[in-house]
């Protein structure tokens, strides 16, 4: 895949001295869905606004399809969609006009049959005359979407944006990004809903204090900082964990129904066939076993953790 959004040793100071970014180099691919997690303020709004022109870095470039966004920014901005947090609209405007007005401001002519794609995509086809005032929550952030794809952009970023929106319509959008990547939209979003970053994205990005910590395949995160933990049922319950499997890194359930033991996939032996053979010897029936992978969210923690813990340090 070829880079469509190229970051080099990105940074920003403020005046007051606070670091919002330090150094982030990145590469985004062509095509591509990248989920950008971090606690808040990370520096991952700091990071879209700068790639958007509405923030001026203090160090570093940043190429949109090979426009540099400072000097060459008309060209780049042409490229970008944005889906602020904020739910930011004009309250009397007719949602048709909203969403042309901003193709409007990108020089785009109109267009009202690809207006209307848009707005059916979103399910908002039959409130298109309606006054944006007049929508819920999560109508409101589709009209923000549709607003964003106006003037088809190459690279969409959404920031939070299913935030306030119900279950239902949340898989309804995702099915939206789903079909904008199949139209060859490269995405890059920040969500908080870290369970739809681990099944929608093909990279994801972990930012903390202004730093870049990794970017990896989504799988291959997974794979490589996430856990498997083994619960252990058992027949009776235990009191406690036998001296004898004290150094074995086992915890014991509430009520001593059953035992967990985390392990590590990429180990070359997971010591599971040992400690259930000492678990016989001991006398402890086992009733029943099962595993569970490590979400994203408790990688993400992890991370976060580890680097907080060297900054303090």
């Amino acid at each position: 895949m070829t880079g469509i959004i190229e970051i080099d040793h990105l940074s920003k100071q403020y005046g007051s001295g606070t670091k919002a970014l330090s150094d982030v180099s990145l590469t985004i691919n062509e095509g591509e869905i990248i989920a950008l997690l971090g606690p808040n303020g990370a520096g991952k709004t700091t990071l879209i606004s700068i790639i958007c022109g509405l923030v001026v870095p203090t160090g570093g470039t940043v190429r949109v399809g090979g426009h540099d966004i400072r000097t060459d920014w008309r060209a780049a901005r042409r490229m970008i969609g944005l889906v602020p947090q904020e739910i930011a609209l004009e309250p009397f405007e007719k949602v048709i006009n909203s969403v042309r007005f901003t193709r409007g401001l990108y020089g785009e002519g109109p267009d009202d049959a690809y207006i209307e794609q848009v707005l059916r995509s979103l399910a908002l086809w039959d409130k298109r005359d309606a006054a944006t005032k007049e929508l819920s929550g999560g109508m409101k952030r589709r009209v923000l979407i549709a607003k964003a794809l106006a003037h088809r952009p190459k690279v969409l970023f959404l920031d939070e944006p299913t935030a306030g929106v119900d279950v239902a319509l949340r898989r309804e959008m995702w099915q939206v990004v789903e079909q904008l990547r199949r139209d060859g939209v490269t995405i890059i979003l920040t969500t908080h809903y870290l369970e739809e970053a681990e099944e929608m994205a093909d990279r994801v990005g972990v930012i903390n204090h202004g730093q870049l910590l990794l970017v990896k395949p989504t799988a291959e995160l997974m794979d490589e900082f996430g856990k498997k933990t083994l619960t252990i049922e058992l027949d009776e319950p235990l009191p406690e964990i036998p001296a004898a499997l004290a150094d074995r890194d086992l915890s014991l359930t509430e009520g001593g129904k059953a035992l967990r033991y985390d392990y590590d996939t990429r180990a070359e032996r997971t010591g599971i066939a040992r400690l259930l053979g000492d678990l016989a010897a001991h006398g402890i029936t086992v009733r029943d076993v099962s595993t569970r992978q490590s979400n994203l969210e408790e990688v993400f923690m992890t991370l976060v953790t580890e680097t907080q813990d060297e900054v303090t340090a």
